[in-house]
């Protein structure tokens, strides 16, 4: 057996969640690899919402969507994910079956502009507000660089305090590598 690495490990979880025609998220556009993926995952039937807040990402995820004729099952937003709810329509709301949050800078973007823990823990708030049960959230938290690091001690003492009862958590690390490696939450709704 060969554990998993962090990105493919999150898709998996992913996968085993998501079908064709399902309602997702993708919190942090990025580069746009993860919504072309989830727009893969949901098919033709589904949709993706995603959210980034620099025009950059927004613009590279649209032309990699785009590239794979795959832009139909998403509509993306500049905004925070702090503000999904709002630009989610309320009929989708509570058929949101996963949610991708890869934390942290755009790669290959401005270094300065990071997620922060405030607008995250409001996103995850709304997220298990609404999603059914055994809806997936994954977070992939990147603690390599300072605010990271305070995301990271954040998001941790958020997801301890949710009701076993409500909320199961998840945490998949490798703890013995050097330059603190990113790391997974996962949390599905009970």
């Amino acid at each position: 057996m060969k554990l998993e690495r962090i990105l493919p490990f999150s898709r998996r979880l992913l996968e085993k969640t998501i079908s064709e025609g399902d309602i997702v998220v993708d919190a942090t556009v990025g580069n746009g690899h993860d919504t072309l993926f989830l727009a893969r995952l949901v098919g033709k039937h589904g949709k993706v919402y995603g959210f980034d807040i620099q025009k950059e990402a927004i613009a590279t995820a649209k032309f990699r969507l785009e590239e794979h004729k795959m832009l139909d099952q998403v509509l993306l937003f500049q905004q925070g994910h702090e503000k999904l709810l709002d630009c989610i329509p309320p009929v989708h709301h509570k058929k949101i079956k996963a949610a991708v949050f890869n934390l942290g800078y755009l790669p290959g973007g401005d270094k300065t502009i990071v997620t922060r823990p405030q607008t995250t823990i409001k996103a995850l708030e709304q997220l298990l507000t609404v999603m059914p049960s055994e809806g997936l959230i994954v977070l992939v938290i990147y603690p390599g660089h300072p605010e990271g690091a305070v995301e990271r001690d954040y998001i941790i003492r958020y997801a301890e305090k949710l009701d076993q009862h409500y909320v199961h958590v998840l945490q998949y690390k490798f703890i013995n590598q050097v330059n603190h490696p990113p790391f997974i939450i996962a949390l599905e709704k009970i």
